[in-house]
């Protein structure tokens, strides 16, 4: 891809666009966004536009776009240019140590060999732990010349203030909460239209649970098909055993990485459902006029589960609703069984 294929983030793509063609680029920036595949997406693009062989010149000549087609580009696509490194959270305890940061660093301050720039891409930043990002920090306070660090995150009101004011930052993630996918219509529609049923059994709260259950399920699989057809594993079958072995522990640590980011999405999808539910229970209507005037405020306004399920509880229990989902999601982002923790939550819920 070339920063042309990002036009639903043209005002960003034409800030990294006006750095290349001034010659005045950041040495680290952070690369903000709904989606690490659309900011992975991003970076590569970036990653290529300063290594391209053949670039594509702006109004003074100046390269601000790459080819997407020479040696370099494909090299960099293919995930295996010399001058191009890529960080990802891969120990079992899902973070980016610092070790691997160590490793990084000993590369990116080595001369470029086929680019004019080392570039450092680090997928999920906000995942460094503390040493990692300590010894990160010292190089981004002197970086090496002819470096360019670009870091990712979904979430970077969790990273380092101290990293954060040392990076240029573009907003990938567009005004307001993103569109939502098919998939996630089709199983939060579910999931609203059953809570709508007024029903106290357990049955009903287990087939909320099946429908939540079925959606991260097919999810961890998709994540699993994805990130198994981008590893090296699938490249080099002929490579030495240990190296395979290496591969395969950072493939299914990375898997894991990313399956936990995206449940935390879905859960916080369901959360803001929840909070549609407060909204009904002080009165909002989904088609204007309400009580209070905060139809406007609505997430869904066109799943009416939320109107139903607000008009039966009050809104002390549906805050208590928006409290259970956040204990739900701290106890995850913990080693507690999965399963066990989205049942007792779910069981908890004012329905």
């Amino acid at each position: 891809m070339a920063f042309k294929n990002f036009p639903e983030h043209e005002q960003a793509v034409q800030l990294l666009q006006r750095s290349l063609e001034r010659g005045r680029l950041a040495h680290a920036y952070l690369l903000a966004g709904h989606e690490l595949e659309e900011l992975e997406a991003v970076a590569r693009t970036l990653a290529k536009a300063l290594g391209c062989s053949q670039p594509v010149p702006g109004r003074n000549g100046v390269p601000i776009d790459c080819c997407d087609r020479c040696v370099n580009c494909l090299k960099i696509e293919g995930g295996n240019h010399a001058d191009v490194h890529w960080v990802r959270p891969e120990s079992k305890s899902r973070v980016i140590t610092v070790d691997q940061m160590r490793d990084l660093l000993r590369e990116v301050h080595l001369k470029p060999a086929e680019a004019e720039y080392k570039t450092a891409i680090l997928v999920a930043a906000d995942r460094l732990n503390v040493q990692a990002a300590n010894a990160f920090l010292k190089t981004l306070e002197e970086p090496p010349p002819k470096s360019v660090f670009i870091l990712l995150t979904t979430e970077p009101q969790r990273m380092l203030e101290t990293i954060l004011s040392r990076c240029l930052r573009l907003n990938f993630a567009g005004e307001g909460p993103r569109a939502l996918t098919p998939s996630e219509t089709a199983w939060l529609g579910k999931f609203s239209d059953m809570a709508a049923v007024e029903a106290k059994s357990l049955l009903t709260r287990y087939l909320l649970l099946d429908v939540l259950l079925q959606e991260l399920n097919g999810m961890k699989s998709a994540t699993e098909e994805t990130l198994t057809a981008r590893s090296p594993l699938q490249r080099h079958e002929d490579a030495e055993k240990e190296l395979m072995e290496k591969w395969e522990v950072e493939l299914a640590a990375a898997i894991e990485a990313e399956y936990r980011r995206r449940r935390a999405d879905v859960l916080a999808l369901l959360q803001r459902w929840l909070r549609d539910v407060w909204l009904h229970t002080l009165g909002a209507q989904p088609e204007g006029g309400g009580a209070v005037g905060m139809a406007e405020l609505l997430n869904f306004p066109m799943l009416g589960g939320a109107g139903q399920v607000g008009r039966r509880i009050s809104p002390v229990e549906a805050v208590e609703n928006l409290q259970i989902l956040e204990d739900t999601q701290r106890l995850l982002r913990s080693n507690v069984q999965e399963a066990l923790a989205l049942e007792v939550g779910l069981l908890k819920l004012h329905l």
